[in-house]
């Protein structure tokens, strides 16, 4: 028995809460059968059209994979040799954002009552999250208040997020969706306090939009 109608509340409620929009498009299926979802506000879902859902209490949250953008340079337009970033540095950031991913959807997901869990169960959804893309404008790895840099954005980065039964394994769902850096218009400080301010309202925002879309695949929209 078909019923999408218990996949779509779920990304259509995580589209209706993230601030880039997207145009409408035709429906799009994807290689693996995905079917993409026409008016939503994230820059693209797909929808698995045969899936059979429940309603589901508990994540089981995969840790993030974080890449960088191909084009990213992060000593473009360093002169100082004790400023430039190292292979341990990159690695650093790369930690950072993934343990600041995880922390952020915990609290996110406990607010609505939902639990992460490390083993897969009947009432479980499994994420797995991956941020691509990841640009940073000007990347700091100094005490704050040392250096000064200013920027119009801090940078930019991609969410790349599957949802599966975690007992069965079967993909239901696949968003992807952009978020930058503050554009203030005007040139601003950036260092690392700033930097990870940024990173964490675009993850802020991304968390709140899948526990809302869980409530309202629970039954509990107006929590």
């Amino acid at each position: 028995m078909v019923r999408i109608h218990k996949v779509l509340p779920l990304m259509l409620a995580m589209g209706a809460v993230v601030l880039s929009g997207c145009a409408s498009t035709d429906a799009v299926t994807e290689w693996d059968g995905l079917v993409r979802q026409p008016n939503t506000r994230l820059n693209a879902v797909f929808v698995k059209p045969d899936a059979q859902v429940v309603a589901y209490r508990s994540v089981m949250l995969d840790p993030v994979q974080v890449s960088f953008d191909g084009n990213w340079d992060p000593n473009r337009g360093t002169r100082s040799a004790s400023a430039r970033l190292n292979a341990d540095d990159i690695a650093a950031i790369k930690s950072d954002l993934a343990e600041l991913f995880r922390e952020i959807f915990r609290d996110e997901l406990a607010r609505g009552g939902y639990q992460l869990v490390d083993q897969p169960g009947p009432e479980t959804l499994r994420v797995t999250p991956a941020i691509i893309n990841l640009f940073i404008n000007a990347p700091d790895t100094s005490a704050p208040g040392r250096t000064r840099t200013y920027t119009a954005d801090s940078g930019r980065m991609t969410l790349v997020v599957e949802l599966r039964d975690s007992e069965t394994g079967t993909l239901l769902a696949r968003a992807v969706d952009t978020q930058t850096g503050r554009n203030a218009g005007m040139w601003t400080i950036t260092n690392r306090v700033t930097n990870t301010a940024d990173a964490r309202r675009a993850i802020g925002v991304w968390a709140s939009a899948l526990r809302r879309g869980l409530d309202e695949l629970y039954g509990r929209a107006g929590s």
